[in-house]
């Protein structure tokens, strides 16, 4: 339905189309978390997480399910870009792919770093890589056009490599042992999707049944579910130019399912795969566990590792000439985005769950390193965009 122009919205509907609302929901989301976890609610809060429905467990429906539709979309999103968006074209991936690359890489390494004598914990080297990508341009909105547009646009496209990358990631250090009749099922799945797609079928229907089987015997194979919804997503037709014109964005059906998920995964998915992971007790807890290495290797993996990755890599990329800065961007501009790129709440409690699935103990330090990483970044992030020059000024040019 057109909603009338003359109509006031609501505050309601001016919320929920805030670029912001997402993260602000998720902190909601992940403070209730961690409130109901050291309070007298919290037998009944771990209990229920670990009560089965059907085949699974409360939390395995949701970091397995639920998140299959986050990645889902996670998908829809990186092909679109790169087959017709932000990433379409070489020159336009070369910034942003070189700072993603970074960005994972440092991370990791001061991880690795802090962690290379414990076998058991050095598992974790990937939780650090991932950006946040609603987080973190929910709090770039905030600040308007205080920020060139063309950070946006930089965030934007440098997190959904970020994310590709974390898919990968996922798909082959975080893979289980196979069973090779559910793959090969999957991978014929895969082969009709792919097939409805060549064969020019539009109707979103047969790719979500199929894609629904494709996530069953991804679950049984010992791949991670998730990824199942990042390949159903490559298989969904984008369209292209017909004769004569090209065909309107609202007819694709890759557009039609992404509208459809744009609201139900920030305000829904996400805040309760934030409830049901962000949930720490502190009981027992002192400043030791503040800075024990799994801590602090996601903590300054995200705080100090992003800030060299991203920022670092922007900066040596565009002194030596391989690439053009963001438009009207200052140092300081980057500087900020860059630690705002710390924010890995929901990609790395993810990853962190992948890494530790039967280590109650190394997940609460994971889930604390995250929280603290990704509070310090968000904080040291708006404080530099604070002092950065407006756009247009004298003092906000590229670098």
């Amino acid at each position: 339905m057109t909603r009338n122009p003359h109509v006031r919205p609501t505050l309601l509907r001016r919320f929920i189309d805030n670029e912001a609302s997402g993260g602000i929901v998720l902190m909601a989301a992940a403070a209730l978390a961690l409130i109901v976890a050291n309070s007298a609610l919290a037998p009944t809060y771990f209990a229920a997480l670990k009560a089965y429905v059907g085949p699974l467990s409360v939390s395995h429906w949701i970091n397995d399910a639920l998140m299959a539709v986050f990645f889902l979309l996670v998908g829809l999103e990186i092909k679109r870009e790169i087959v017709d968006g932000q990433l379409s074209t070489w020159s336009r991936r070369i910034l942003p792919g070189l700072c993603a690359a970074g960005g994972m890489a440092v991370p990791a390494l001061i991880f690795a770093g802090l962690n290379w004598n414990n076998g058991e914990v050095i598992r974790g080297w990937a939780i650090p890589t991932a950006t946040d990508i609603a987080f973190a341009l929910g709090v770039l909105s905030l600040f308007g056009n205080r920020v060139p547009a063309s950070m946006k646009v930089f965030l934007t496209a440098l997190a959904i490599i970020d994310d590709l990358g974390a898919v990968l990631i996922i798909a082959v250090f975080y893979t289980g042992n196979l069973d090779l009749a559910a793959l090969g099922g999957a991978a014929a799945v895969l082969v009709a999707l792919l097939a409805l797609n060549r064969f020019g079928v539009r109707a979103l229907w047969p790719y979500l049944m199929l894609g629904a089987v494709l996530w069953l015997l991804v679950l049984l194979s010992g791949v991670h579910a998730t990824v199942a919804g990042v390949a159903l997503a490559l298989t969904i037709p984008l369209g292209r130019p017909a004769p004569g014109g090209r065909e309107p964005a609202e007819s694709s059906p890759l557009h039609t399912l992404e509208h459809a998920l744009i609201k139900v995964v920030p305000f829904f998915i996400i805040p309760v795969f934030g409830f049901a992971n962000a949930g720490v007790s502190f009981a027992g807890f002192g400043l030791g566990a503040f800075t024990d290495p799994l801590t602090l290797g996601v903590a300054g993996g995200l705080v100090v590792g992003k800030v060299i990755g991203v920022w670092g890599t922007a900066m040596a990329t565009v002194k030596l000439g391989f690439a053009d800065g963001p438009t009207n961007a200052a140092p300081l501009h980057v500087l900020g985005v860059s630690l705002l790129c710390g924010i890995g709440f929901t990609m790395s409690l993810f990853i962190g769950l992948l890494a530790f699935p039967d280590s109650p103990a190394l997940q609460d330090g994971v889930k604390i390193g995250i929280l603290l990483g990704s509070f310090v970044s968000a904080l040291l992030g708006t404080l530099v965009l604070l002092m950065s020059p407006r756009p247009g000024g004298a003092e906000a040019r590229a670098f």
